[in-house]
C-alpha cells in the first residue's frame, strides 16, 4: 500500500511540475482553448467570409471583390494570433517566460497588420486610374513594387526593434558593406537606372512589337527592375539587360501610324509608252480609291516608273495602308498585288524576268555545211 501511495505522490508531482513549471492539466486545457479558436477560424471562413464573398461578387465593381479576396487570409489568421494569446494568458507564464511571450505577441500582431497591408495593395492599386493615364502601366506597376518593399522592410525593423534589436544602428554597421557590395553591382545600378530611364521615356510598354538593333526583335511581356522580357517570335523568352534596351536604337513597331507597301515591279520592254501609262494610272487609281489605304496629304502616295533595269521597265510603288495589324496588312497588300497583276495583263503587257539577247557578229544566217565522216 505504501508503494502505490508513493507511485500516486509521483504521478501528481510530474502532472503539477510539467513543463517550465505549467501543469500538464493547465497545458491540456491551454491546448484546447488554442483548438476552440481553430474551430472558429473555420466557421469565420465558412459562414462569415462565404456570405461576404456572395455579397461583393453582386456588386458592380471588382474592387470589394479583390479586397475580400486579398484580406482572407489575415484575417483568418486574426483567429490563430487569438488563440495564442487567450491559451498564454490562462497558463500565467513565470516572469522569466511573460516577456517572451509578450513579444511573441507583439509580433504576431505586427505581422498581421503588415501582411494586411501588404496583401491590400495590389486591390486599392485598381483605384489608381488616373496615375496610369498619367504615368503608364509600367511605372505604376514599380511604384506597386516599391511600395510593397518598403512595407516588407518597415514590417520586419518594427518586429525587430520588438525583440530589441535596433534597426537604425544596424544599417549604420552594414554601411561600409554596403559601399562594398555597390562597387560589385554596378551593372545591377546601371541596369535600375536604364529601366527607369526606359519608363520614364516611354519608349515601350507591355505588348509592344519592337526590335533592337543587334539585340532582339519580339513582344514585350514584363519590365522588371534589372531586365526586359521580349518574347521572340518563335514564342522563345528574351531576358534583355535594361542598359542594352537603353543604350542601343529601339524600333517600336507597335507605335506606328500606318504600315507601308513599297515594291518594285518589272514589265517587259516590249511594253508602249500607252501601256506604261495605262499601267500607271489604273495602279494610282486602285489604291487612291481604295479605303484600306492612307491617302495624301497625310502619307505620301507615289506610282511612278522608276528606271531602266537589265530586263525590264520599272515601276516604284509607294503606298501606306490604314492598319498597323500584320495579318490586316498581309491581306491588304495580297489584294492589291492581284489587283496589279489583271492591271498588267489587261493593259497588253506582262512581268519582266531576267533574260539576256546573244548577238554573233558576222553571222549570215546561211546553214551550215553537212558533217561527212572521212572514209578510211
Amino acid at each position: 500500500m505504501a508503494t502505490f501511495e508513493e507511485f500516486w505522490k509521483l504521478v501528481v508531482e510530474v502532472w503539477q511540475t510539467g513543463f517550465l513549471g505549467i501543469d500538464i492539466g493547465r497545458g491540456i486545457i491551454a491546448l484546447g482553448i488554442f483548438a476552440l479558436f481553430m474551430i472558429f477560424r473555420e466557421l469565420f471562413a465558412r459562414i462569415v467570409l462565404a456570405n461576404i464573398e456572395r455579397l461583393t461578387r453582386k456588386s458592380k465593381t471588382m474592387l470589394d471583390d479583390h479586397i475580400v479576396a486579398a484580406l482572407k487570409d489575415p484575417l483568418r489568421f486574426v483567429f490563430l494570433v487569438a488563440g495564442v494569446f487567450f491559451a498564454l494568458d490562462y497558463l500565467s507564464l513565470e516572469p522569466a517566460y511573460s516577456e517572451f511571450s509578450a513579444n511573441l505577441m507583439r509580433s504576431l500582431v505586427s505581422f498581421n497588420i503588415f501582411w494586411a497591408l501588404y496583401r491590400v495593395i495590389g486591390p486599392v492599386s485598381f483605384m489608381m486610374h488616373k496615375l496610369h493615364k498619367m504615368l503608364g502601366e509600367e511605372i505604376v506597376d514599380w511604384l506597386i513594387k516599391a511600395i510593397r518593399g518598403l512595407t516588407i522592410f518597415i514590417g520586419g525593423a518594427t518586429i525587430l526593434e520588438l525583440w530589441g534589436i535596433q534597426v537604425g544602428p544596424l544599417l549604420a554597421g552594414l554601411g561600409l558593406f554596403g559601399v562594398a557590395v555597390a562597387l560589385g553591382a554596378q551593372d545591377l545600378f546601371k541596369n535600375l537606372i536604364a529601366g527607369v530611364l526606359i519608363l520614364v521615356e516611354k519608349r515601350f510598354k507591355k505588348g509592344d512589337w519592337i526590335k533592337v538593333d543587334g539585340v532582339v526583335e519580339g513582344t514585350v511581356e514584363n519590365i522588371a527592375f534589372r531586365s526586359t522580357l521580349v518574347r521572340r517570335f518563335d514564342k522563345a523568352p528574351v531576358f534583355v539587360p535594361n542598359r542594352q534596351m537603353s543604350d542601343n536604337a529601339v524600333t517600336n513597331f507597335s507605335e506606328m501610324t500606318h504600315r507601308r507597301i513599297y515594291w518594285k515591279i518589272g514589265v517587259e520592254y516590249r511594253t508602249t509608252v500607252d501601256q506604261l501609262r495605262q499601267i500607271r494610272d489604273q495602279i494610282e487609281a486602285y489604291i487612291l480609291g481604295n479605303d484600306e489605304f492612307a491617302q495624301p496629304p497625310e502619307v505620301s502616295t507615289f506610282v511612278r516608273v522608276d528606271s531602266f533595269n537589265d530586263s525590264s521597265i520599272d515601276y516604284m510603288v509607294y503606298c501606306f495602308t490604314k492598319t498597323t495589324d500584320w495579318g490586316e496588312w498581309l491581306e491588304i497588300k495580297e489584294r492589291l498585288a492581284y489587283a496589279i497583276k489583271e492591271i498588267v495583263l489587261d493593259a497588253g503587257s506582262n512581268f519582266a524576268f531576267p533574260s539576256q539577247t546573244l548577238y554573233i557578229d558576222g553571222y549570215t544566217g546561211d546553214q551550215p555545211e553537212a558533217f561527212v565522216p572521212p572514209t578510211e
